[in-house]
């Protein structure tokens, strides 16, 4: 990419879209919620925000390096100053969140020539974007590192956050592949770690609606 390491939100979108057609593996609205999540989670490991109940409560309001993380960063409350007590609720920013984190990390890695954009119009009508692999796109060696943290039982924070995300998403590769064992360890994880956990409770509130035949999108979310 550009030498340094990818973040967990850049890894989750290359894991998550096939490199040749572009098109995401799981549900597009899903992987919106991934993306806000693996910021949070990101935003985590850097020791820029903790999680209180539920809640999510920056710690070091400094920028960190990197452009899109400072970004979120400032998108969440100061400390001390919610108007309902510590942080936001990580349930409500996840949802708030996600279709701005997904178009601001898609753009940046179609800048940097990680991922193409291929347009067209849906009907004729609704723009719809594509975003196979692009000449810097470290896509496989993601995959690689991936599998090989799998078969490692993912031994670090950084890889079961990942396999923890992409569960919540339900990125097939990750929780249809492997025997009974590793497919029910890996969900676990999407409700163990609590970004993954954020983004699960979102997935299955939009899949409860949509079986009941109403609209799971939206910025509510509630608390």
């Amino acid at each position: 990419m550009t030498g340094t390491a990818p973040t967990l939100p850049e890894e989750l979108l290359l894991l998550a879209l096939d490199p040749v057609s572009g098109k995401p593996y799981c549900r597009g609205g899903f992987l919106e919620y991934g993306v806000a999540g693996a910021v949070l989670a990101e935003l985590e490991l850097q020791g820029r925000i903790a999680e209180e109940r539920g809640r999510v409560v920056v710690v070091n309001p400094l920028d960190p390096p990197d452009p899109l993380l400072a970004v979120f960063l400032r998108s969440l409350p100061p400390p001390g100053k919610s108007r309902l007590g510590s942080g936001i609720s990580a349930r409500r920013w996840v949802r708030q969140s996600g279709r701005r984190a997904e178009g601001l990390y898609l753009d940046a890695l179609v800048e940097r020539g990680v991922l193409r954009r291929e347009s067209r119009r849906f009907l004729g009508l609704f723009p719809l974007h594509r975003h196979p692999a692009g000449p810097a796109s470290p896509a496989e060696q993601v995959r690689q590192r991936f599998e090989e943290s799998r078969a490692a039982g993912f031994p670090d924070r950084g890889s079961r956050l990942l396999a923890a995300l992409a569960a919540a998403v339900e990125l097939p590769s990750v929780v249809k592949q492997g025997d009974r064992r590793t497919r029910a360890a890996v969900r676990s994880l999407a409700r163990e770690e609590w970004p993954a956990q954020a983004v699960h409770r979102n997935v299955r509130q939009d899949k409860a609606a949509a079986a009941g035949g109403g609209d799971g999108g939206g910025g509510g979310g509630g608390d």
